[in-house]
């Protein structure tokens, strides 16, 4: 229970609170700060109201955009991630762990900084983005800029991830499946990838969640078109906070979908 009784050598009898107990009481302290604010959004306006903003056009377009982009940006990640996070989980050295590093690099870096980086190559003032926008398609303000920005912060995730399904495997299965003469990638394909596929799985839902929700290097590459995030702060900014809740509850109800995918479908990596 809460409490536990101990002897000490003169026979008197002390109370203490158990460690775990503790640790619930101290943690549950956070776990209140993650949810009050998440019911105090739900509550701050009747849901009659949030439904007959959700048909703004630009929070429709907003949302649009966001879906789109994001799902590009998934399967731009998974497309050369899973190559990647596959090579990472089947070597070892300096150099893997340099390249792994290089991987992680953009979760650590601030979003905007991560904006900055990417405009140095794709800008208009860059010798790339410069091509770019001579031809017609330039790499800023449009989508394509959205998804640039959306893959360097969001990849990570279904990199990082695979990799720990791929390292899940056992490894004696490709073996044996290489001594019946299967090549490597027959062998990646038939017995790793399938056993593998909760744990990707889940690397791709993390990005997706990671994509739809980024801001910061969004915000640097391509102002417009709006994505979600973009359009709660141009809301909150030119029409205050009321005006922000109905994109604002439409990322969270995402998020929550996305989080309930990783707790069945696939495999969650926290856990």
């Amino acid at each position: 229970m809460a409490t536990r009784s101990n002897s000490n050598r003169s026979g008197t009898v002390t109370f203490g609170l158990d460690w775990l107990s503790v640790a619930l009481i101290l943690g549950g302290v956070l776990l209140l700060y993650y949810i009050v604010p998440m019911m105090s959004l739900f509550l701050s306006v009747p849901p009659g109201d949030i439904l007959a903003r959700m048909n703004n056009p630009t929070v429709v377009d907003s949302a649009t955009t966001s879906l789109l982009s994001a799902s590009i940006s998934t399967v731009v990640a998974t497309l050369f991630g899973l190559p990647l996070a596959y090579w990472l989980a089947r070597t070892d050295g300096a150099v893997t762990k340099m390249v792994l590093a290089v991987v992680v690099l953009p979760l650590v870096l601030p979003p905007t900084v991560g904006g900055i980086v990417l405009l140095t190559v794709f800008g208009p003032g860059s010798p790339l983005g410069g091509a770019a926008v001579a031809a017609g398609f330039p790499l800023t303000r449009s989508l394509a800029g959205v998804v640039l920005a959306q893959t360097f912060v969001a990849s990570p995730f279904v990199v990082v991830t695979a990799k720990a399904a791929f390292e899940s495997v056992d490894q004696t299965l490709e073996y044996a499946s290489r001594s019946l003469g299967k090549s490597r990638l027959t062998t990646a394909r038939h017995v790793t990838l399938p056993l593998a596929g909760s744990g990707i799985l889940a690397g791709v839902t993390l990005t997706f969640a990671r994509a739809i929700g980024e801001f910061g290097a969004t915000m640097m590459m391509a102002y417009y078109p709006r994505t979600m995030p973009v359009q709660i702060w141009v809301a909150f900014i030119e029409l205050g906070l009321d005006n922000a809740y109905p994109v604002a509850i439409l990322l969270v109800v995402i998020a929550a979908v996305a989080l309930l995918i990783l707790n069945t479908v696939a495999s969650n990596p926290w856990e």
